[in-house]
This record gives C-alpha cells, sequence and structure tokens, in this order.
C-alpha cells in the first residue's frame, strides 16, 4: 500500500497569492484594475483593444513612471520629492544640447549619445544630493527643499534654451531609445521595467532598502541605532533624481526634443501613484507592486478618457486632485490602510 507525501512547503506562487490576499491594499488596487479594464472593453471594444493603444501606453506611462519610483524612496523615509519634473527637464535639455554640440560637424554621433546619456544621469544624481543634503543637514522640510529646487531647475532649463525647445537630435538618438524590440515592445518600456527591477532588489535584498524603511518609521530611533542619517537620505535622494533623469531621457527619445515645461502635470500625478500604490505618506512601509500597479490602473483611465472626445483634458488635473484626496481619506479611515490610523508612526 502506497502513501503520498504531501509536501507541507507551499509553492513559491502559492505564496505568491497568499501574500496578495493578506493585502488588502494590494487585493483592492487588482480589483479596481479589472474593473477598469472590464469597462473599457465593454464602452470601447475596438479602440481599447487594438494595439496600438497599448503600445501607446507602453511609450507614455515610462515617463512619469520612472519619476513615481523616486517619490517611492524619498516618500518611505518620510519624505517627499516634488522636484522630479524639474529634474527630467533639466537634465534632458543639458543632454540634447550636448549631443547637438557633439554630433555638429561631422562628430561622432555614437560618442555624442554616449556623453549625452552620462551627463543627464549624473547632473540628476547631483540633483538629487543637493535635495538630500538640503533635508538631511540643512534640516528643512522637505516638501519644501523639493519645491524650492523644482523652480530651481525649472529656471535653469529656461535660461538655457530661452523657454524654447531644442529640437533636431540626431535621428539615431529617435531610431534607439524610441524604436520597438521586435517590432512589438516599445523601448521605454524595457527602460522602465530594468528601472522597476533595480528599485526592487534594492528595497528587498539589500540593507540599503532596510534603512530606508527604519528610517520612515522612527527617525529619531534610526539614529540613535547608529544609522547614519546624513548619508541614508542623500543616497536616496540621489536615486530619485536618477530615475528622474532616466524619466528626462525617455521623453527626450518620445518628443525628440527636450522644453522647460514638459510634464508640468505629472509633479501631481506621481504623488498620486505613489499614495494610491500604498506608500504611506508618514513613511516606513510601502509596496514596489502596489506603485507599479497603480501606475497601470492611471495610464489605462487616461488612455480611456481620451476615447471619449467630449471630455477635455484640462479637466486631468481635477481628477488626479481628487482621486489624490480620495486615497488619501479612504487610508486614513481604514484601519490597516497606509497612512491609516493604526499605520502612523510610534510617538503620533
Amino acid at each position: 500500500m502506497s502513501t503520498n507525501v504531501v509536501d507541507p512547503k507551499p509553492t513559491r506562487q502559492f505564496r505568491a497569492l497568499r501574500a496578495i490576499t493578506r493585502d488588502t491594499h494590494l487585493t483592492r488596487l487588482i480589483l479596481l484594475l479589472i474593473a477598469i479594464f472590464l469597462f473599457f472593453t465593454i464602452i470601447k471594444t475596438g479602440s481599447f483593444l487594438n494595439l496600438r493603444t497599448w503600445q501607446s501606453m507602453a511609450i507614455q506611462f515610462p515617463e512619469f513612471g520612472l519619476m513615481a519610483l523616486g517619490v517611492m524612496l524619498t516618500m518611505m523615509t518620510g519624505g517627499i520629492d516634488l522636484s522630479v519634473v524639474g529634474i527630467a527637464n533639466m537634465t534632458s535639455i543639458g543632454a540634447a544640447v550636448i549631443m547637438l554640440s557633439l554630433a555638429a560637424d561631422g562628430g561622432s554621433v555614437t560618442v555624442a549619445i554616449i556623453a549625452a546619456i552620462a551627463f543627464a544621469l549624473v547632473a540628476g544624481a547631483l540633483a538629487g544630493a543637493l535635495n538630500g543634503f538640503l533635508v538631511a543637514k540643512v534640516k528643512i522640510p522637505p516638501i519644501l527643499v523639493t519645491l524650492g529646487t523644482l523652480e530651481l531647475f525649472g529656471g535653469i532649463a529656461i535660461i538655457i534654451t530661452g523657454g524654447k525647445p531644442v529640437s533636431g537630435l540626431p535621428s539615431a538618438w529617435g531610431d534607439t531609445f524610441a524604436s520597438k524590440v521586435g517590432g512589438l515592445v516599445p523601448m521605454p518600456l524595457i527602460v522602465f521595467i530594468l528601472a522597476a527591477i533595480v528599485v526592487g532588489l534594492v528595497l528587498g535584498r539589500t540593507s540599503f532598502g532596510t534603512k530606508i524603511r527604519m528610517l520612515g518609521t522612527n527617525a529619531t530611533a534610526a539614529g540613535f541605532s547608529g544609522l547614519n542619517t546624513t548619508s541614508l537620505l542623500v543616497r536616496t535622494y540621489m536615486f530619485s533624481g536618477l530615475w528622474a533623469a532616466l524619466a528626462g531621457l525617455v521623453m527626450l527619445a518620445n518628443y525628440n526634443s527636450a522644453k522647460a515645461d514638459y510634464g508640468s502635470t505629472y509633479t501631481l500625478l506621481t504623488v498620486l501613484i505613489v499614495v494610491l500604490g500604498g506608500v504611506n505618506p508618514n513613511g516606513g512601509s510601502g509596496r514596489l507592486s502596489g506603485v507599479v500597479l497603480a501606475i497601470v490602473i492611471l495610464q489605462i483611465l487616461s488612455s480611456g478618457l481620451n476615447m471619449f472626445p467630449a471630455i477635455s483634458n484640462f479637466y486631468r488635473p481635477l481628477i488626479w486632485g481628487g482621486v489624490l484626496l480620495a486615497v488619501m481619506v479612504l487610508n486614513y479611515f481604514s484601519k490597516d490602510g497606509p497612512g491609516g490610523r493604526s499605520g502612523k508612526r510610534k510617538g503620533e
């Protein structure tokens, strides 16, 4: 007589499913995504399910999605980064100017592109480090620091361009970074996926990610435990600046030009994504999966609204602002929600 031995260890898929069902906020996001998808599928079947529609979404959302990844990291420390759009535009303008200068008069286009990318990433990291230094060392509240640097970086961009777009980039730039891999998958989507994987590894597999959560949970206790909070904050805001610069390069490829006011609505949108994704505005907790789901939800909603000509784009800020307030109120009254009454940090 044979007996079947059941392995008591749950499979990886089962553990993932159990983690999702235990996280009520993540479950709500999945249900919301399904509801929005079904709504637009039924109402606008032909245009919504068209391959071009989804390719267009995959080109658009990495712009603000990359910025949201940086904002997520800063919010997990208990801070915020409102300067991401300014960093993105400033670095993309600098990259465009360098590319045009080096590629002029028969210069190597490859060298020009590499130099432009290197400049943008370094400048983005330095801009983020400035934010982190002012927050950690000068002790200015993050919201004031990043509001100020948003205007500062935007002003630098306007001075460089005189308020006009920088265009006429080498065709190799667009052919490479605005292309579709295999004729189907847009390059901006691949860039976003790689960036999200890096953030996931940083948060889940490194001591740096653990320290970010510790700092956001209780900054005083983190300081007494021996954490170098100044270094930690500077590095966190550097990460945010780096992802903002990467978003600027994506915008540069999508528009084939750079301008000081591109993506002006993304500041509110990135904050909405991070809060909707379940990151506690007080710091200390948050899931990358929730933020990615929020990005997809808002992109589908935005693209779906484009299919209704009667709904003007001027209503977008009204919609995003209303959704942000509604989510924060819902989280507050939700006992286990991010930023809810039981989600406050100790001592508050």
